[in-house]
């Protein structure tokens, strides 16, 4: 039973893949060993968060899928072993989606490629899983496929990028591009998305016709990457854009992660060093995760044996940063160092705000414009943006 709004978005999100899952067939893959990285916590600008996103975030302890599973009577024991290793990378993959994202979010690799019309001309969906794809694209008239996955992800699925890539280059009428965004990484994407966005940008006006931008499940990267596009090239107000998308497709596109690459472009992403201490000489190592590295990798700080500390100066972006010391192999906080409030698993991170000290400077306007649900650029922006997506090189 639907008793609030927070259920009726997730129970549109969770019967969309069951209507891609219904009446999309089977596809069975031959899958390699590989260990999905842990689920990373987004970092970045702590601003107002936008209506859908609450809704979605307080969906995560919703795990329900609806799935229709069917196995022909001739189909031989190795098929339906291949089939169940495939649905169980799906589960994991999906359950650490949800967690990484917060939101109840599923994707069935092993039922194909899935996919909606977000405009006529731009398309966002799960990712081309063998050269037969690019023949189904090209029959819909797509001109440009943009795949955002990194090499973990495509092995971990066991995708042949290399055979897709090369069946595509033989016809004159499509082309396949990739631009790397890591996955479950609200940072990185804010990092690329400048870059990765020029590169679709100069695509399309190049190839023209429907554009294809996809990552592995077509839910995060893929619809963030097209709500930027819609936004800085295609002249949407922000909040027209988000809500245009997700009328095609329910996704989470981390929509801080674009508000902060706006102001990293039209600021030219300025940066304040940091230092974070650990006090304590009685430890062999000390690490720290999170920050502007995510939450899968670790940065090792130096010991200063004249103060007894163990110190890590780094160079940030403007923006609010968490992260937790790792001492010797434990995961721990500093309290002498600013904390968050435990989230709902209870734990509790330490943070950082970067920003320009100065409250008059053109930076701390921008960043407090940005913090409104109805953010949009001026004009005079809009240009710096179009200039710098021209000039920007190829970063592949």
């Amino acid at each position: 039973m639907i008793t609030s709004s927070d259920d009726y978005y997730q129970f549109s999100i969770t019967f969309h893949h069951f209507r891609l899952s219904f009446a999309r067939s089977s596809s069975v893959l031959s899958s390699q060993s590989f260990r999905i990285q842990s689920a990373i916590q987004p970092c970045f600008v702590n601003m107002t968060t936008i209506h859908y996103e609450k809704w979605l975030m307080n969906a995560t302890d919703l795990r329900r899928n609806c799935l229709v599973k069917g196995t022909p009577s001739s189909t031989s024991s190795i098929e339906m072993e291949g089939a169940k290793e495939s649905e169980e990378k799906s589960d994991v993959y999906s359950t650490n989606m949800t967690e990484a994202m917060g939101a109840v979010l599923t994707y069935r690799h092993e039922l194909g490629m899935n996919y909606d019309f977000i405009t006529p001309d731009l398309i966002v969906g799960s990712c081309l899983q063998t050269p037969a794809d690019v023949d189904k694209l090209r029959s819909i008239g797509v001109k440009t496929i943009y795949c955002l996955q990194q090499n973990s992800d495509l092995e971990y699925f066991s995708v042949d990028i290399g055979a897709i890539r090369e069946y595509a280059s033989t016809f004159s009428d499509i082309q396949h591009l990739r631009a790397e965004i890591r996955d479950f990484d609200a940072f990185d994407m804010r990092l690329r998305l400048p870059y990765v966005v020029s590169k679709l940008h100069k695509a399309v006006n190049r190839n023209g016709g429907i554009t294809y931008i996809h990552c592995t499940a077509g839910l995060g990267r893929a619809p963030a990457t097209a709500l930027a596009y819609m936004f800085w090239v295609q002249g949407y107000k922000l909040q027209d854009a988000i809500t245009l998308l997700l009328s095609k497709r329910p996704c989470f596109p981390k929509v801080d992660a674009i508000k902060s690459a706006t102001a990293d472009i039209l600021t030219g992403l300025k940066r304040k060093p940091v230092t974070l201490t650990w006090k304590g000489d009685e430890c062999s190592t000390v690490e720290i995760s999170g920050l502007d590295i995510g939450w899968g990798q670790r940065i090792p700080l130096k010991y200063d044996e004249k103060q007894g500390s163990w110190n890590l100066q780094r160079d940030l972006p403007e923006g609010r940063y968490e992260y937790k010391y790792v001492v010797d192999g434990n995961w721990v906080t500093n309290n002498n160092e600013l904390l968050t409030p435990a989230n709902k698993d209870g734990q509790i991170n330490n943070y950082i705000q970067v920003s320009d000290n100065d409250p008059e400077s053109v930076s701390s306007a921008l960043w407090e414009r940005l913090g409104a649900d109805d953010f949009d650029l001026t004009t005079n922006e809009r240009d710096v943006i179009r200039q710098f997506l021209d000039d920007c090189p190829d970063d592949e």
